[in-house]
């Protein structure tokens, strides 16, 4: 059973499961605790299926962009992959961590603690590019009011993202779209809604990015 509750670190989210079932692209990345081991769970690209039988699960959902200053490691070396922290950070900080929320009666909030303790203000710039990405704006015309060239921003967001600003722009405009279709919006008006040209160009994204139709995603929700 997966919960999630909004974090008291800025834009975060803490979430726990039994570690099953498919994991969509959100532009995010998190810290996770399981059996014992710390891991980072990079941004992805298309949808992780999750493997093996069910065990606990404890993660922080970092705001999009800001993960990469806590962990000390561009998102971009990270993409659609799932490392230990212990081969980012030191061994004996990492198995002090792993004493710590191990000890905890609650490892959710053990590592929100840790997240906090380690947070970096976020970047006021970056904090802006997911905003209007978020609700649609062009990434052309964001750069310019942002003030950043196309190459110092996809440089930007390789490191903060794992991609470049098309690819987080596609990623949340899925997010919007599921939402809508979630909500009970038809499939065509959410295409529209959403911005995607028509439903065949949403079927397309949704295909590509999830692994499976809209339909059948929704259902399994």
């Amino acid at each position: 059973m997966y919960t999630e509750r909004t974090s008291r670190l800025a834009g975060a989210v803490i979430w726990t499961g039994d570690g099953t079932g498919r994991v969509l692209p959100d532009g995010c990345m998190d810290l996770l605790w399981n059996d014992g081991r710390l891991l980072v769970a990079g941004p992805d690209t298309r949808a992780y299926v999750a493997g093996g039988l069910p065990s606990t699960w404890a993660g922080v959902r970092f705001y999009p962009g800001t993960a990469p200053a806590f962990l000390g490691v561009p998102a971009h070396e990270l993409r659609d992959r799932r490392v230990e922290l212990a081969d980012l950070w030191p061994t004996p900080e990492v198995r002090r961590l792993r004493s710590r929320v191990e000890k905890a009666p609650d490892p959710a909030t053990a590592l929100e603690e840790i997240a906090l303790e380690r947070a970096a203000p976020p970047d006021p710039v970056l904090h802006a590019l997911v905003t209007a990405l978020e609700a649609g704006r062009p990434v052309a015309g964001t750069a310019d009011e942002l003030g950043l060239g196309a190459r110092q921003l996809h440089r930007r967001s390789l490191a903060a993202f794992g991609y470049g600003p098309k690819t987080l722009a596609r990623i949340l405009r899925l997010r919007r779209a599921l939402a809508l279709a979630g909500a009970g919006v038809p499939f065509a008006e959410t295409a529209v809604r959403s911005g995607f040209a028509d439903q065949a160009h949403l079927a397309r994204d949704v295909k590509e990015l999830a692994g499976v139709p809209l339909g059948r995603l929704l259902a399994v929700g």
